[in-house]
């Protein structure tokens, strides 16, 4: 400890006097480096905190210390992923590290003293807002945590904040740009500060990506997850809908809306998976998880998988950009040199379901959106739709980009009772699984599906908005049948991902395949390196 404190004191000195690319190097980002948290895994810390190598408290403080040199600074890349902090995050690592002393090797809570960054459309007791992105919510302050901090909390974990979002989960508008809020701006893809984060959990991301926490929490209902998790080099696990709760979480369709974790590494987002699921009495979609439920989802890492594994590949995203085709078909012949077996899937729904989704999200979400103002009681800045619209049309801030026209597109729709609704969603259901992933993993007798996730960031561009190019999320994502991403390679110093997905609840299975195919590319590469 005393060599750890002396090379800490002569770095944060030295750092004081050296220049970075991007200016003079924080002191509080020389912390972060001195205590050698770049890149850490979840074991390697709690490895620490046993082996007394550092306090609950020097980590709290040190990944603040990094969200102001990185993320802040407009000296910095100043990539703009983080929208809030947690103001009480510093007393609750102390009250921890007073905790630490009567912990030993192996006897630690699976995320005690972890650091982890909260998308902004989840529910958190300390007073920080959750605002989903928008000016009209600034003020939003909701008195209890959603179920997922709650398990994250009972874990050990430390909420340090909140991160920026795609307004409204991106479905504020049919023409926007990814990683942009009416209250927090644009969020910077760490890897070219010039190109986007990709989708709604834009600033989960890239704060991950960055090493602004352990690990942090995006949600998703169509690529929201598995998008940036592609676009900042990360695993992104888009769980099956009814495994993790999603009370207290600002919704857009109860039938597709899932949170997830966004990790580094497969092992921590395991890890992480396991400490969130539950039964919530809240969120009825999570009964139906009663019987797969598990606290365990390491069980599969570790097992030679893919020799002999059945691997359906489907093409939707293939043929569009050379490069990552190039790249995927690498990977395919590295699985088959593993012992896995390829089969080609051109289809796997054969009936186009996008149109029940859209419709089932339209009324969802004015159903959600109205229910989530309610449940905030008399303190709530907006009282229903129709007052957001109004409050958002008023605010040339809001209106400076983008038009919200989803928002009035969603108002216009009836209440979920309509029979327009039942028929989008029972053609939905029908359409994704028991003729869409169902039928063809049964017919092919698939262990997996695998796929390209998407193609590499694009430029951030407010005039033209998004350009997502190829993406293989929905299938898994209207289906609300489970998605894994992995790094699978770099296409010009720009991380691009492999997806792994699969039949309802099967979690561990496709995490076994992810870890194995992570084991063997090695993928995963840091930005912002010196």
């Amino acid at each position: 400890m005393v060599l750890r404190a002396l090379i800490f004191f002569c770095f944060v000195l030295f750092s004081l006097q050296c220049q970075k690319k991007v200016g003079v190097e924080h002191a509080s980002n020389a912390a972060f480096k001195a205590l050698e948290l770049e890149e850490i895994t979840i074991e390697e810390l709690q490895e620490g905190y046993i082996g007394r190598e550092f306090t609950v408290s020097e980590v709290v403080q040190a990944y603040l210390g990094r969200i102001e040199a990185v993320d802040q600074d407009p000296s910095g890349p100043a990539l703009n992923s983080v929208i809030t902090l947690n103001s009480e995050a510093l007393d609750i690592s102390a009250s921890m590290d007073a905790q630490l002393v009567q912990f030993t090797e192996g006897s630690l809570p699976p995320l005690f003293g972890v650091p982890v960054l909260l998308k902004d459309n989840i529910d958190t007791k300390e007073g920080m807002p959750n605002t989903a992105g928008a000016r009209a919510m600034a003020e939003s302050r909701p008195k209890r945590d959603a179920y997922i901090v709650q398990q994250l909390r009972e874990a050990g974990a430390i909420i340090l904040g909140k991160t920026n979002l795609s307004e409204w989960a991106n479905f504020h508008s049919s023409f926007s740009s990814s990683g942009w809020s009416g209250l927090g701006g644009q969020t910077k893809n760490p890897y070219d500060p010039s190109r986007s984060p990709c989708g709604s959990s834009a600033g989960s991301g890239v704060a991950a990506s960055a090493n602004l926490a352990m690990f942090t929490i995006g949600t998703e209902t169509n690529g929201s997850i598995t998008c940036p998790a592609n676009a900042n080099g990360l695993v992104g696990i888009k769980p099956t809908v009814g495994l993790l709760s999603r009370s207290g979480i600002i919704p857009i369709s109860y039938t597709q809306d899932t949170p997830g974790p966004m990790t580094r590494t497969v092992t921590d987002a395991a890890i992480a998976l396991s400490a969130m699921v539950g039964i919530d009495s809240t969120d009825q979609k999570t009964l139906a998880s009663e019987e797969h439920l598990n606290t365990d989802y390491l069980a599969y890492i570790g097992q030679d998988l893919l020799k002999g594994a059945r691997i359906g590949v489907y093409n939707g995203p293939r043929g569009r950009h050379f490069r990552v085709d190039t790249l995927f078909n690498t990977r395919l012949r590295e699985l088959e040199q593993a012992g896995a077996t390829l089969i080609e899937l051109d289809l796997i729904s054969q009936e186009n379901p996008g149109g029940n989704s859209y419709q089932v999200m339209l009324y969802e979400f004015k159903d959600g959106l109205n229910k989530y103002f309610r449940s905030l009681g008399e303190d709530t800045p907006v009282s229903d739709i129709n007052d957001l619209i109004q409050q958002t049309l008023s605010d040339p801030v809001e209106m400076r980009y983008f038009d919200h026209d989803r928002l009035l597109t969603a108002q216009e729709k009836g209440p979920i009772t309509e029979a327009a609704y039942e028929q989008a969603l029972s053609e939905l259901n029908r359409k994704t699984r028991t003729q869409g992933i169902d039928r063809v993993m049964n017919m092919h007798d698939l262990d997996v599906i695998i796929s390209i996730t998407g193609g590499p960031a694009w430029k951030i561009d407010l005039v033209n908005g998004d350009n997502f190019g190829l993406s293989s999320s929905s299938p898994a994502a209207r289906s609300g049948y489970p998605n894994i991403t992995v790094p699978m390679g770099r296409i010009e110093g720009l991380p691009v991902g492999m997806s792994f997905f699969g039949r309802a609840w099967d979690e561990a299975k496709l995490i076994g395949y992810a870890h194995a195919f992570e084991q063997m590319t090695q993928a995963r590469f840091a930005p912002l390196s010196d």
